[in-house]
């Protein structure tokens, strides 16, 4: 199965989007995980304060980030991991809105992807009484994960797409993008052969 993409999940110190402090990669290429990376997040000036809601949520406190790379820093590496992949995530509105924030936030030109919201497939998939992420990922059979660490929910991110893209007999994340009844977002840069549509 030709299902190319990879599962991206970000936490923030606080309620702006450009303050980035953990993102997790979870690569994917024909139905399986090749590849998976997680690191902190330095978050730019004026969005590093940590407040204490937050922290409760995924553990993160700003001692943790004191030496991290910086977003303009660690955006390199970011996109190169993804490579021409589409990108995916639950609730993709947020994670989306966190890069383009984050290199608004560090005067950096958002980089150009494509996405696909794995909450609205899910939606189209399942029968479930809520659609958050370890309801839906228990679904699709990932379980007892560390929700809110950021490597783990893009694991799960990844699961949900796979799973459903076996149940739907999707090709290719387009593809799996039609039958869910959606289509593919994109941020960054228009692309003449992507038609830009923000999911959330």
């Amino acid at each position: 199965m030709p299902l190319n993409f990879t599962a991206i999940d970000f936490e923030t110190a606080n309620s702006s989007g450009a303050s980035a402090c953990s993102v997790g990669l979870v690569k994917v290429h024909d139905g399986r995980v090749v590849d998976k990376q997680w690191w902190y997040i330095k978050p730019p000036a004026g969005h590093d304060t940590f407040l204490e809601w937050n922290t409760r949520i995924h553990g993160i406190v700003a001692a943790d980030v004191v030496g991290a790379a910086s977003w303009a820093e660690q955006l390199p590496e970011l996109v190169a991991f993804a490579g021409g992949d589409h990108l995916v995530a639950h609730n993709a509105g947020f994670d989306m809105g966190v890069i383009r924030a984050a290199c608004e936030a560090t005067q950096l030109e958002t980089p150009a992807f494509t996405y696909l919201c794995s909450l609205q497939v899910a939606r189209k998939t399942y029968n479930l009484d809520s659609y958050r992420l370890p309801v839906a990922a228990m679904a699709a059979g990932f379980e007892d994960f560390k929700h809110h660490d950021a490597l783990a929910d893009a694991e799960a991110c990844a699961a949900i797409i796979v799973h459903a893209a076996k149940r739907h007999d999707a090709e290719d994340i387009p593809h799996l993008a039609t039958i869910a009844g959606t289509r593919l977002g994109a941020i960054g840069p228009a692309k003449v052969d992507h038609a830009p549509m923000v999911l959330g």
